[in-house]
C-alpha cells in the first residue's frame, strides 16, 4: 500500500460521512416539507426572507399597513434564505435544504478535524463524523427555520479552517478565511464574533508545522507576529459585517453591529420575575413610551443593567437556572415540530424524540469526560512535583465523578462545567491538544458564559453539539506518540507525544 493510501482512504471516509449526513437530513426534509410551516422565530425569519426576496429589504409590514426598517433579528439567516427564495421560490422547503447542506458540511468538518487529531486511525474520525451525522438533535432540527443549526455548522467549519491555518503557519491568508467564516456566523448569531480571536489563537498554538524553527527577534517583534493573525481574523469578520452595520447606522437611528435585541435579551434574564429561561418581556415603565425599535432596545438594556447593579445577588442567583435551561435538556427539534404541527408530530412524539436525544447527548458528554480525564503527557523538560501531581489527580477524580453523576442525573449542566474544569486541569498540555478539542471547549465555554448573562434555552446548546460530538470520539483515540508526516521532523524541543488522546494535529 502506498504512503498516500491511508490519507486517500480517510478522504473517502469523509465523503461517505458527508453523504450519510446529507442523506439523513434530506430524508427529514422530504418528510417535513409541506407538513411543518415556520413557527416561533422561524415565522419572522420566513417573512423577512420573503420581503428580501421581493426586493423590499429588511423591512417589516405592520398590521395597519405601515412599513418600517427593522433589525431586531440578525440579518444573516433571513438574508441567506431570502437570496435562495429569490432564485428558487419563497417556500420553507428551500430553507430546509440549506439547513441540510450546512449540517452535512458540519459533519464533514468534524471528520476532517478528527482525522488530524487521530491520523493513525480511520475508526476515530469515522466515529466523530457519524456522531454528528446521526445526532438526533441535529438532524431532526433540519426542518426548523431557526439559526442554531446553521450557526453550529458555520462555527465547526471555522474550526476546520483554523486547523488548516495551523498547518500553514506563518502564512496569514488562512486567518483571513477564518475571519470570513466568523463574519458570516456573526451575521447569523452576533455572539459568534467572540470566538473569532479564540479560534485564531488556537490556530497559533500547538507544535510548529513541519519542524519550523522558532521565531526570532525581540519580545515586541514576537508579540507583533503573534498578534497579526488574530487581528487579521477579527478585522476580516468585522469587514463582512461592516455594510450591514453601516445600514443600521443610517436606517435604525442608532449604530448596531448586527441586530438590536441585546437589550431585550438582557432584560429577559434580569427581571424580578425571571425564571432563567425565555419569558415574555415585562416592559419597564421607563420604556413604555419609547416606540423606536433601536431606542426601545437601548432602553431595555439600560433598565436591565440598572436592575443588575441594584440586585447583583438575585441576578447571579439565576445563573444555575439559566445553565440548566440551556444544557439539561435540549429537545429543540421535538419542540419545534410539535409547535409547528401538533397533528403531524404529537406530544408523545415530542417526548419520544426528546428521550432519544437526551440519551445520545448524555453519552456524548460521558465520552467527552473520559477524554478530559486522561492524564496529559508531560512535555520534555517539564518539572515534576509529587505533591502537585497528587493534588491534580485528586481534583481530576473529583471532577470526573461529579461530571459522571451529573450526566446520569437531571442536571447535565453541572457535567458540562465539570468537563471544562477537567480540561483546564490539563494546564499547558491543553495548548498541545488537537484543535478539535480546543474548539469544542471554546464553543462550550462561550455558550455557557453567554447564556449565564442573558437567559437559557435548550436550543442554544445546539451550537456546541457538532464539535462536542467530535470531542467525544477522541475518547476512543490511542493516547501516545504519533510521528509527524514523513519528511517533517519535529522542531527542536517540541513535544512529539500526543496529549489528551491526539497527535498534535499533524497534517496528513
Amino acid at each position: 500500500m502506498s504512503a498516500d493510501a491511508p490519507a486517500a482512504a480517510r478522504r473517502r471516509d469523509g465523503g461517505a460521512i458527508f453523504a450519510l449526513a446529507l442523506a439523513v437530513r434530506l430524508a427529514v426534509v422530504i418528510w417535513a416539507a409541506g407538513r411543518f410551516p415556520p413557527t416561533a422565530d422561524g415565522t419572522y425569519y420566513h417573512r423577512i426572507a420573503e420581503r428580501i426576496a421581493a426586493g423590499l429589504g429588511y423591512t417589516w409590514l405592520w398590521p395597519d399597513g405601515v412599513v418600517t426598517y427593522a433589525a431586531h433579528y440578525p440579518v444573516g439567516y433571513p438574508g441567506a434564505i431570502g437570496a435562495l427564495y429569490a432564485l428558487l421560490g419563497a417556500q420553507p422547503v428551500v430553507a430546509m435544504l440549506l439547513n441540510a447542506a450546512l449540517g452535512a458540511l458540519g459533519a464533514l468538518a468534524v471528520h476532517r478535524l478528527a482525522s488530524r487529531a487521530a491520523p493513525r486511525s480511520r475508526a476515530v474520525p469515522a466515529l466523530a463524523g457519524a456522531l454528528v451525522a446521526l445526532h438526533p438533535g441535529l438532524f431532526a432540527y433540519t426542518p426548523a427555520l431557526m439559526t442554531e443549526g446553521v450557526t453550529g455548522a458555520l462555527v465547526t467549519c471555522a474550526a476546520w479552517a483554523s486547523a488548516w491555518a495551523r498547518d500553514r503557519r506563518p502564512a496569514l491568508a488562512p486567518f483571513a478565511f477564518i475571519g470570513l467564516l466568523f463574519g458570516a456566523a456573526t451575521l447569523v448569531r452576533p455572539q459568534a464574533l467572540l470566538l473569532a480571536p479564540v479560534f485564531a489563537c488556537l490556530a497559533l498554538s500547538g507544535p510548529a508545522p513541519g519542524g519550523s524553527p522558532r521565531p526570532r527577534g525581540g519580545f515586541v517583534a514576537r508579540a507583533a507576529r503573534r498578534a497579526a493573525p488574530v487581528l487579521l481574523t477579527v478585522a476580516a469578520a468585522l469587514l463582512v459585517c461592516a455594510p450591514w452595520t453601516a445600514r443600521n447606522c443610517v436606517r435604525m437611528n442608532q449604530c448596531a453591529l448586527v441586530s438590536v435585541n441585546g437589550g431585550w435579551n438582557l432584560l429577559i434574564g434580569a427581571d424580578p420575575a425571571s425564571t432563567g429561561a425565555w419569558s415574555p418581556i415585562q416592559v419597564p415603565d421607563a420604556c413604555r413610551e419609547v416606540f423606536d425599535e433601536a431606542g426601545k432596545d437601548a432602553c431595555f438594556g439600560r433598565e436591565a443593567r440598572r436592575y443588575i447593579a441594584e440586585h447583583p445577588g438575585a441576578w447571579l442567583g439565576l445563573v444555575p437556572r439559566k445553565l440548566a435551561a440551556t444544557f439539561d435538556y435540549c429537545g429543540a427539534a421535538g419542540w419545534y415540530l410539535h409547535a409547528s404541527n401538533p397533528a403531524a408530530f404529537s406530544e408523545a412524539d415530542k417526548v419520544a424524540l426528546g428521550a432519544v436525544e437526551t440519551v445520545f447527548e448524555r453519552a456524548v458528554l460521558l465520552l467527552a469526560l473520559v477524554w478530559a480525564a486522561r492524564l496529559p503527557a508531560r512535555a520534555p523538560g517539564a518539572p515534576q512535583g509529587r505533591a502537585r501531581e497528587r493534588a491534580l489527580a485528586l481534583a481530576r477524580i473529583a471532577l470526573l465523578a461529579l461530571g459522571v453523576a451529573a450526566a446520569l442525573h437531571v442536571h447535565a449542566w453541572v457535567g458540562y462545567i465539570a468537563l471544562l474544569g477537567l480540561a483546564l486541569l490539563q494546564g499547558r498540555a491543553l495548548l498541545r491538544a488537537p484543535l478539535l478539542a480546543g474548539a469544542a471547549l471554546a464553543v462550550l465555554a462561550a455558550t455557557a458564559a453567554t447564556h449565564a448573562v442573558f437567559f437559557g434555552a435548550g436550543r442554544y446548546a445546539l451550537v456546541a453539539f457538532p464539535l462536542l460530538s467530535g470531542l467525544a470520539a477522541l475518547a476512543a483515540a490511542r493516547q501516545g506518540s504519533d510521528p509527524p508526516r514523513a519528511g517533517a521532523p519535529p522542531a527542536a524541543g517540541a513535544a512529539v507525544s500526543a496529549p489528551l488522546g491526539g497527535s498534535g494535529d499533524e497534517l496528513l
